[in-house]
Order: C-alpha cells, then sequence, then structure tokens
C-alpha cells in the first residue's frame, strides 16, 4: 500500500487497474524508476496544469517522468490502455465492449503562445487547434483527433473515422451535430461501412437559448469532463500528439476512478 500525497494520486485499486499496460521492467541494466509515482506525477500536471519543472519533489525528477510520458505517447500505450478501461466500463454498465452506437463532434481550444501549429476557427472567433472526438453513448472515448482550429468539420470527421471505421466493426450509427450536414459526408461514411447510418442532429431555430439535443448531450458531457482538468483548459501542447495523448490520459483516470 502506497500513502497518497496528493488529491491526484492512484488509490490501490486504481494503480492495480492501469499497472498491466505498463511496459515491463528490463532484467538487466540500471534499476528502473518506480511507475506508480511516475503516474501520479503524469495525473498531477493534467489535474493541475502545472509546467513539467514546476512537478513537486516528492515525484520522480520532472526529466524522468516527461521522457516515460513521450515514450509511452509514441508506443501508442495511453490510447491502448483507454481503450482496455472503456471495455471494462462497458461491460460493468452491462454492454458488449464494442459500441453500436457513437456520437461525433469536435472543440475548438484557444491555443498559448507555444509554437505548435495552429489555426483560427471563424466561426468561434478563436487562435487554437480543434478537438475531434467520437464517443461511444456512455461518452466515453473511441478516438481522437487534435488538428489546427482551421479545419472544417467534415474534413476533420473524415480523417478521424477512417483511422477508426476498421476498428469498430459492429458500429451502425453515428450521431453528429450541424457541421457534419450534408450527402457527401453521409456517403462517404457509408462507403467505409455499408450499414452505417448518419444522423445530423440540429439545435431548432425555434428555440433560444441552452437547449438539450438528443444523443448530443452525451459528447457535449464528454468535453465537460476534459475542461475539468486544467491542462485541457487551453492548449499548451507543442505537438498534437501530446495534445491527442492527455485527452486519454484524462479519460484514463475518469475511468479508473469509476471503476475503483
Amino acid at each position: 500500500m502506497q500513502i497518497a500525497c496528493f488529491q491526484t494520486d492512484l488509490t490501490d485499486p486504481q494503480w492495480n487497474l492501469i499497472e498491466p499496460s505498463l511496459p515491463a521492467a528490463r532484467r538487466t541494466g540500471r534499476p528502473r524508476t518506480p511507475l506508480r509515482p511516475v503516474v501520479n506525477a503524469i495525473f498531477y500536471v493534467l489535474t493541475t496544469g502545472c509546467q513539467w519543472r514546476l512537478l513537486p519533489k516528492s515525484f520522480p525528477p520532472w526529466q524522468t517522468v516527461y521522457h516515460l510520458f513521450s515514450q509511452w505517447k509514441r508506443r501508442d500505450l495511453w490510447s491502448a490502455l483507454n481503450d482496455r478501461l472503456r471495455a471494462l466500463v462497458r461491460e460493468q454498465e452491462g454492454k458488449t465492449s464494442r459500441p453500436t452506437g457513437a456520437i461525433l463532434d469536435s472543440q475548438t481550444v484557444r491555443s498559448s503562445a507555444h509554437g505548435g501549429e495552429v489555426g483560427y476557427d471563424a466561426g468561434k472567433k478563436t487562435k487554437g487547434r480543434k478537438r475531434f472526438l467520437l464517443v461511444d453513448t456512455l461518452g466515453l472515448v473511441l478516438g481522437v483527433l487534435v488538428q489546427p482550429a482551421s479545419q472544417p468539420e467534415r474534413a476533420g470527421g473524415k480523417n478521424l473515422l477512417g483511422d477508426l471505421l476498421p476498428w469498430l466493426p459492429r458500429l451502425r450509427k453515428l450521431w453528429a451535430d450541424g457541421g457534419y450536414t450534408g450527402e457527401d459526408f453521409a456517403q462517404w461514411a457509408r462507403h467505409g461501412r455499408k450499414k452505417l447510418q448518419v444522423e445530423i442532429v440540429k439545435r431548432s431555430d425555434d428555440v433560444s437559448g441552452f437547449q438539450v439535443l438528443p444523443k448530443r448531450w452525451v459528447v457535449e458531457r464528454t468535453f465537460g469532463w476534459l475542461m475539468q482538468h486544467r491542462r485541457l483548459a487551453r492548449d499548451h501542447e507543442r505537438s498534437a500528439s501530446s495534445a491527442t495523448a492527455w485527452i486519454y490520459i484524462a479519460m484514463i483516470r475518469i475511468m479508473a476512478r469509476r471503476l475503483a
């Protein structure tokens, strides 16, 4: 048992969920830094939004934490761990591991001056990046694509679905907002999956102010979950791959807390 120093630290049951997906230690060479404090440090950065160099001294050296964060990102460990925990949550909710329905949407986030590739979203009047998310009907992330904010919805949706559809063989229904309106997008989706139906959920022109939209509220809630983590409240990442990794890490933390 490990005593928690911060509220963001993993509990023992949560660590038992995550540990099997982490790389095993080498049999030769220098002793490896314990991985639990490393994951705790990554969750601390995610939740507080602090810079790597400002990690409290109770964690391993920030260079070690950052190195492992980047190494696991290149190995797609974060997305793989997200997939494994999502299957467990779906099983806990009495659902099959592979969804038949999904919701597609995007969120534009203002970027800090990090020197990475960004764009301007004229509709939101925001310079930054656009997060394309595909979630299941529980709001759990199936896939992420981070693009400059100037990327049109339909183009970004096609890029995301093009990578994901081969891994979602049971997907039959896709809900999306008005930004994906157009027969060309629906035809493109059916070309990738003949039985896939695209339903556009539009906001009513007769209703003013906030309104809950069928199915759309699910992905909007997921964006709300993500924005509770200060690292994601603004785009601080130089690379889109790091921005994508943080979204997966946030969902890993959310699901680990739900499961244990």
